[in-house]
């Protein structure tokens, strides 16, 4: 009930002196910020954009001329959100990167913990070692570094290589739970690095280090024969540990879709940030009020809540990954399917 003080603004000069007393106390009143840290329905900051891979890859080649891998450590060019700029990440939860090696050159071998994924867009002759283990790289092909696995990248071969990098540190370093080693030793016998003292012991690797492209490929023909189109995606085929029987990474998810010529799907959203690279084919995918028209070797996000709907010019294969598996893990993780774009 408002009395003649309300009126005269006395309780609003008492609320900001209390406010005042508050902050010095390093406290704050909820009732300020609870729409804002409580929504009704996720509101990211980060927007859809797409990164053409016809733009980005002189700069990559710039950056082969400019620094050395061994001088870099890493040669990425990371993919950072317009909406998030500064943030060196692709989403709220993801970072995304292309990733340079040239012939002759060895990226030097560390490890962390975050969890890393890449996909292979340019170039043959290279490979990648995860604890000990030298991986092919082909393109299309996707290998997997899980978490404080030893790795390096080499290319001996005689043209240079692209990839696009997926790693989780967003997720890591929220919780500050990152921990990094330049050049680990490595323990031949165990097949991994040997764990340094005060740091986490090396993870156990569950899953295949790499799946390679033209297996998946002709998987994915075979899921596409066997089943009809799902209205939103085509034909999905998730990635998976042949353990566990689930998600490739704890925190990690990754798919293949095929969309046939002339496929146009229906709108759908999830609470899962996802990052899409186009491995072929063309079109044009509907995010929220953007729209991206891609084409082979493209990169594209699309945020959290918003509604997506894809449609291809020619017989495309999207591959994705996402955050869904420590969403679903956390019970977090939503979809929607309808709505308008």
């Amino acid at each position: 009930m408002r009395g003649p003080s309300a009126v005269s603004g006395r309780p609003l000069a008492q609320r900001e002196s209390f406010n005042e007393r508050l902050a010095a106390k390093h406290a704050a009143p909820l009732w300020n910020v609870l729409d804002e840290i409580v929504p009704r329905e996720p509101r990211p900051a980060c927007l859809p954009a797409l990164w053409r891979y016809e733009e980005m890859r002189p700069l990559l080649a710039e950056a082969g001329e400019l620094i050395t891998a061994a001088a870099a450590e890493r040669r990425v060019l990371l993919l950072e959100n317009p909406g998030l700029p500064g943030a060196s990440r692709i989403s709220q939860s993801l970072y995304a990167g292309l990733q340079l090696i040239m012939p002759g050159e060895i990226a030097p071998s560390h490890r962390h913990k975050a969890s890393a994924l890449r996909l292979v867009l340019e170039g043959h002759g290279a490979y990648t070692t995860v604890n000990g283990e030298r991986i092919p790289m082909g393109i299309g092909d996707l290998i997997l570094t899980p978490s404080w696995s030893v790795h390096d990248h080499g290319n001996p071969g005689i043209e240079p290589v692209i990839w696009m990098d997926g790693l989780d540190i967003p997720i890591v370093n929220m919780f500050d739970a990152s921990f990094a080693e330049r050049e680990p030793k490595m323990d031949r016998s165990q097949g991994r690095g040997a764990p340094s003292a005060g740091a986490a012991p090396a993870t156990r690797q569950l899953v295949p280090a790499s799946y390679p492209y033209r297996e998946s490929r002709e998987a994915l023909e075979r899921l596409g024969a066997s089943q009809p189109l799902h209205a939103s995606h085509g034909t999905r085929m998730v990635f998976t540990n042949p353990v566990t029987g689930g998600h490739v990474l704890p925190t990690l998810g990754a798919f293949l879709e095929l969309l046939p010529a002339g496929y146009r799907g229906a709108l759908r959203r999830s609470t899962d940030s996802t990052v899409y690279c186009v491995i072929e084919g063309s079109g044009t995918s509907r995010v929220a009020a953007a729209s991206l028209d891609w084409h082979a070797r493209d990169i594209f996000i699309v945020p959290s809540w918003q509604f997506v709907a894809h449609e291809a010019n020619e017989t495309s294969v999207l591959f994705g990954f996402s955050d869904r598996p420590i969403q679903e893990a956390l019970g977090l993780w939503k979809e929607e399917r309808g709505g308008t774009a």
